[in-house]
This record gives structure tokens, sequence and C-alpha cells, in this order.
């Protein structure tokens, strides 16, 4: 005589499953269950991956920025060269004050939104802005501005020098200053 295989049902209200059939359902489940938590995973260190990517860019715009603050500051456009003894990062005024007459010619030369140079010691003159007229009494120069909508302002120290004549006699002055650069945004 051969043993009959017993099945057992279970019983869930109108549906009715075997109990194979509830293992099958139930490793389903939890093979889903597993591949959502490892794709909720893999979507924060993806999210983790960019925000470390995106503070690199930051970084390394910035730091280009800073390098374009010093080659500006070093081009001869602006730097004081020989003229100055011992000046380092020194930006002559008398240049940059030609150059504020022609900066047409510039025009997307340093590939920047907007250059402004101020005064910060000694504080004279703080808040007026440079021309031919007020020259060398005022405190900054707006040499370069573009349409600009947002972007980020960069700024570095600077000797800011310029021959003076006091009582027939030429000298060299110079202040503390800072040169701001304002990088265009280019996320949008």
């Amino acid at each position: 005589m051969k043993k009959m295989e017993t099945i057992q049902i279970v019983n869930y209200g109108k549906m009715r499953l075997k109990k194979g059939q509830l293992k099958i359902q139930q490793m389903a489940f939890m093979l889903i269950a597993v591949t959502l938590f490892f794709v909720l995973i893999g979507l924060f260190l993806l999210t983790l991956q960019l925000e470390g990517l995106k503070n690199s860019a930051t970084k390394l715009e910035e730091k280009n920025v800073r390098l374009l603050i010093d080659k500006i500051a070093s081009s001869p456009e602006f730097y004081c060269g020989d003229s100055f003894e011992g000046e380092i990062d020194c930006v002559d005024l008398d240049k940059v004050m030609a150059l504020y007459n022609n900066i047409d010619n510039y025009r997307g030369f340093w590939g920047v939104a907007k250059i402004t140079i101020e005064k910060v010691y000694p504080k004279d003159y703080e808040s007026i802005l440079c021309t031919q007229t007020n020259y060398p009494n005022c405190g900054e120069i707006d040499l370069y501005s573009s349409n600009l909508k947002k972007g980020a302002q960069y700024s570095n120290f600077v000797a800011l020098c310029r021959k003076e004549i006091i009582s027939e006699e030429i000298y060299d002055k110079c202040e503390l200053g800072r040169i701001f650069i304002t990088n265009e945004d280019k996320t949008e």
C-alpha cells in the first residue's frame, strides 16, 4: 500500500494556499525587501559621492579663481614691476587708472564677471568710487563689470602703490588693498 501524502492547506479567509505556495510567497517578499534595502543603500552612497564631487568642484573652482586673482595682480596691466622696490603682490594704481580709461579693449580678456580694487588701509576715502577727477582721493575702483546675475566673489590682499609728488619730490606711496574677482555662476 502506498502512503498518501498529506497536503496541508492554510486557510486565510477566502484565500486558501498550500504550505509550499506560502513559503514561495514569503521568499518572494523577502527578496523584494532585501533588494529594496540594497537599492536604498546604493542611493545613499551615490548621494554621498555626488556631494563629495560637488564639494571638490567648488574647492577646485575657488582655487582656480584665487590663482586667477594672483595672475591678474601679476599681469603687466596691474603689476608694479621694478617701479616700486621690494613690493610683492603689488598693484600699480597709476596703471590701473590708465586701464580704467581703456577697459573696453579688455572686455572678456580675463574671463571674469567683475574686478574691483578697494583700499583697506588707510580708510581715508572708504566709500568714494575712483574716477579720473578724484584719483587718488578715493577708496574703490570698479574696474570691470559685466551684466552679472549672480556669482561667487573672491578676494586677495595686495599692496596698492602709486607715485606721489610732495614738495617737488617723487616718492612711492603704498597702501593696503584688496582685489575682488567675481566669477560668473555657470550652474544656470
